[in-house]
């Protein structure tokens, strides 16, 4: 498994970088290889005195781009909360994984998405454009991959209609499809 360790706003040392990477490749035993990425950022903001530092965990998972973060008032402390959760998350993967019963014209796992780029259109500022390959999901599988993102929403081809949908979080909890006539 590949670490990559990064601040965004501050300096990373050695040694968190090394906890860090040791934390990440403990989570990641569940699932081999791919490539984790670890960033740190620091808010100067002083009315975020609990939440000054953040962790972002980003991965490919068997197919599944799988996020957390985690804020804290020490990057110890946020390294240990995300690094936690991401395993929380590699086990409820593998689990939804080992337990679903698919059909099989659905057996290949969604490949991984490509890499976001930043670019800017005339007349509107686009902070961040994200390109990936549409590859058929049953709504169940979309949910699942709009849980281990953390979106509000997603954006999926749906493989039993072959038209694209859009997965969304409702107020009262509960998950709303949307689909085109």
């Amino acid at each position: 498994m590949n670490v990559r360790v990064h601040g965004r706003n501050m300096q990373v040392g050695e040694d968190m970088a090394e906890l860090a990477e040791g934390k990440v490749l403990h989570a990641g035993r569940i699932f081999d290889g791919g490539t984790v990425d670890v960033e740190f950022s620091e808010s100067h903001n002083p009315r975020l005195s609990n939440g000054r530092f953040k962790v972002e965990i980003t991965s490919l998972a068997a197919g599944h781009t799988v996020r957390v973060e985690a804020d804290a008032f020490d990057a110890r402390a946020a390294l240990d909360l995300a690094a936690d959760k991401y395993e929380r998350q590699l086990r409820k993967l593998k689990e939804r994984l080992v337990q679903r019963s698919r059909r099989t014209e659905n057996k290949a796992l969604n490949e991984e998405p490509t890499s976001p780029e930043e670019e800017t259109v005339q007349g509107f500022n686009i902070v961040r454009t994200k390109r990936f390959a549409m590859r058929p999901m049953t709504p169940e599988e979309a949910a699942l991959q709009m849980d281990l993102l953390g979106h509000e929403f997603f954006f999926f081809l749906d493989a039993e209609s072959g038209r694209y949908s859009v997965l969304y979080h409702r107020r009262d909890g509960s998950l709303g499809l949307i689909e085109p006539e």
